[in-house]
């Protein structure tokens, strides 16, 4: 149980002992849930802030309070909150603009039976003909009506994250107002670590190697006789741990596919490839590792993955156009004069903020 939801727990269940709060907590599925779904406060660089499946309920919970606290007789007979009005809800709240209904319809429950109760028990999120509501079995431990605490443990994870997130953006808009290019580089470079937060590293990635390749031309063309000069140009695709099998950034005009990925999940790095048919990809791993070691070691698990069939192999080593590691990373950043390095940190300025969704639609015309 994560310190701040056993700090609501103790005041709300004034004069328990930390071994009583323990036993409230386990007898309560929906309690085990969202203490799962409140990692990223700590800045674990893998998990995700799951604002989707938290609003779900804390949608359901914000007209649950209002309406049919210790009240079970009545819940009982309720049918149902409209989808409209859960979905406006949530896409109003804090993170919440671009967020879309999976958590109302599957994403919850699927995540629920698989990670905290079984196939066979009830769904934490019913369904009845596009309406929506908490079930009962899981609102009440030991006869109380834990609604309430339920609500106020996400407030509290949100609140933490705005903390979180406006931290980390006074230090990006601190680090453009600093003086000197050393200082700057210095200060980007500390991001670039093992245990950097996924958003903020995939995002100064990016930054890096967009910044590093743009000023490289090249001449193509239908013909000899038709050859433009073009510059190397590298667009960021998606969101950072959107959960949607996408590549992460894509190059024109060559349409090299860039992927940002953990090291040590190589199956990971096989599924990517499926993905995209074994069209090559440029891995950027977030490790202090030499390429050539990671690649060795990525070689040593296609060799054990394929028991030896070289076909398999051939074809999965093929898909690795290179490797970009942290030292990659730095040494690229270490080379951008002043005023690159400015349209550097204005791109990390302006990624962060819209990948916490503070731009509000700058991009929807886009998308």
């Amino acid at each position: 149980m994560k310190e701040f939801i056993k700090q609501i727990l103790s005041e709300e269940l004034e004069g328990s002992s930390e071994e009583e709060l323990e036993i409230f907590f386990e007898k309560s599925p929906l309690l085990r849930y969202l203490d799962l779904k409140t990692g990223a406060i700590y800045g674990n660089s893998k998990t995700r802030r799951s604002l989707g499946n938290i609003y779900s309920i804390y949608a359901i919970l914000e007209y649950y309070t209002e309406e049919f606290y210790n009240k079970p007789e009545e819940y009982k007979k309720f049918e149902g909150y409209e989808y409209t009005k859960l979905f406006n809800f949530y896409r109003g709240l804090y993170g919440g603009s671009k967020l879309q209904n999976h958590g109302l319809n599957s994403r919850v429950n699927g995540e629920f039976k698989n990670k905290i109760v079984s196939d066979t028990d009830n769904d934490l999120i019913f369904i009845n003909n596009g309406k929506y509501g908490l079930h009962i079995e899981y609102l009440y431990v030991d006869g109380i009506d834990i609604g309430k605490i339920a609500k106020r443990i996400i407030e509290e994870y949100i609140s933490l994250l705005m903390l979180k997130d406006n931290k980390l953006i006074n230090d990006i808009e601190a680090l453009i107002k600093m003086d000197t290019l050393e200082e700057k580089k210095r200060k980007v470079s500390e991001f670039l670590e093992e245990d950097a937060e996924a958003r903020i590293f995939e995002i100064i990635s990016y930054s890096i190697l967009k910044n590093h390749y743009k000023g490289i031309e090249l001449y193509i063309g239908y013909s000899l006789d038709d050859l433009k000069k073009e510059y190397l140009t590298l667009y960021k695709t998606g969101r950072t741990n959107a959960n949607d099998g996408g590549i992460d950034f894509v190059m024109r005009p060559l349409g090299r596919f860039f992927q940002v990925t953990e090291v040590e999940n190589y199956d990971k790095y096989l599924l990517d490839i499926d993905k995209v048919l074994h069209f090559p990809i440029t891995f950027i791993i977030k490790t202090n590792s030499p390429k050539e070691k990671v690649m060795e070691d990525i070689h040593d698990y296609i060799e054990l993955k394929s028991k030896g069939m070289k076909v398999i192999k051939e074809k999965y080593i093929a898909a690795f156009e290179e490797i970009i590691t942290i030292n990659e990373l730095k040494q690229w950043l270490m080379e951008l004069d002043n005023e690159t390095m400015n349209d550097l940190l204005r791109d990390i300025d302006l990624y962060y903020k819209l990948e916490l969704n503070l731009l509000g639609n700058v991009f929807d015309d886009e998308e």
